[in-house]
């Protein structure tokens, strides 16, 4: 995939110049950066040998939760006057992420129920109550805008320039989660457990690893993570709406299996999901450079998941 992935970069490159410019590689990087949490949360499901599709409904969730409270104008919320603290919001939306993955991780690790079937309950739920939440007030289900300079400037404040091209802020707080998630991956027992969960659970069980516990925890965390991605999404696009977050599962997914996660469990590293979701960003952007139409990057998507998953696979049966 990597091989393939940069020919095609190479070509485009050649095809127009523009796209390895300063201003198209800041915008490569901003774009990854934004990606990234989402990513990182979705990634321990799949070391478990699961995945969750509710991720991209849980971004646009918190997205319309974080634009309803940090605006000027509460149609949401038509009786309040002024909009609340910041780190009360980012609590509020942590909740709801950590809710939605307490969920999830409570109804696989308890019921031994399937992720997907699971994940894909939860995906019509909480899209059902964005669009309730959308219906309260004077909003009607229309866009969320008008967001707070101090909401705007925390998330798409200026970093620093490089030359004349802005670098957000949201850029460091992709490299802080990513170094968060890295120590808790490979620094911690938790992470020790979820690899060995993932690798053979009845093995991890017999070690006295609480499984339980272990998949609950994993999938919380990918739900704060998907509430960081919300969080950062509704500032970065200045609005909210329904379909904010739609299908961002499976550019997450494309990602982690192109970053070297594996499906068969228990294999998979911080800095491949980092090189996945750089390299999806670039492969997108390039493809905008040659005007691609919009609709066939569907069908691109769908075929760097199928590849790379089987390219996998075949790895793994090789293996065994």
């Amino acid at each position: 995939m990597f091989i393939i992935i940069l020919c095609a970069v190479i070509y485009i490159a050649i095809e127009v110049p523009a796209f390895i410019k300063l201003p198209s590689i800041v915008n490569i990087i901003s774009l990854t950066a934004a990606k990234l949490p989402i990513a990182l949360g979705i990634a321990g499901c799949i070391v478990l040998t699961g995945t969750d599709i509710s991720a991209g409904r849980v971004v646009g969730l918190t997205a319309c939760i974080s634009a309803s409270l940090l605006t000027t104008t509460f149609k949401v919320f038509p009786n309040m006057t002024s909009a609340p603290s910041i780190a009360l919001v980012i609590l509020i939306v942590l909740v709801v992420g950590a809710v939605v993955g307490l969920v999830n991780g409570f109804s696989v690790a308890k019921f031994k129920l399937h992720p997907f079937i699971v994940t894909l309950s939860t995906q019509l739920i909480v899209y059902g109550c964005i669009l309730m939440y959308l219906k309260n007030g004077t909003n009607n289900g229309q866009t969320l805008s008008g967001l707070t300079d101090g909401y705007r400037n925390l998330v798409a404040g200026t970093l620093f320039k490089i030359g004349d091209t802005a670098v957000p802020m949201y850029v460091l707080y992709a490299v802080i989660l990513t170094a968060i998630m890295w120590v808790i991956w490979n620094k911690t027992t938790f992470g020790k457990n979820m690899f060995a969960v993932g690798s053979n659970e009845e093995a991890a069980n017999v070690s006295g690893v609480n499984v339980t516990r272990t998949i609950i925890m994993v999938f919380v965390l990918a739900g704060i993570m998907y509430a960081i991605t919300g969080f950062i999404d509704g500032a970065r696009i200045a609005s909210a709406n329904a379909n904010t977050g739609l299908n961002y599962e499976c550019d997450a997914i494309a990602a982690c299996v192109i970053g070297g996660v594996s499906f068969v469990g228990g294999i998979g590293k911080i800095s491949g999901i980092v090189i996945g979701v750089l390299l999806l960003q670039i492969i997108f952007a390039g493809l905008n450079f040659l005007s691609v139409d919009a609709n066939m990057l569907y069908i691109i998507k769908g075929l760097i998941i199928l590849i790379a998953c089987a390219i996998d696979m075949r790895k793994y049966l090789v293996r065994k």
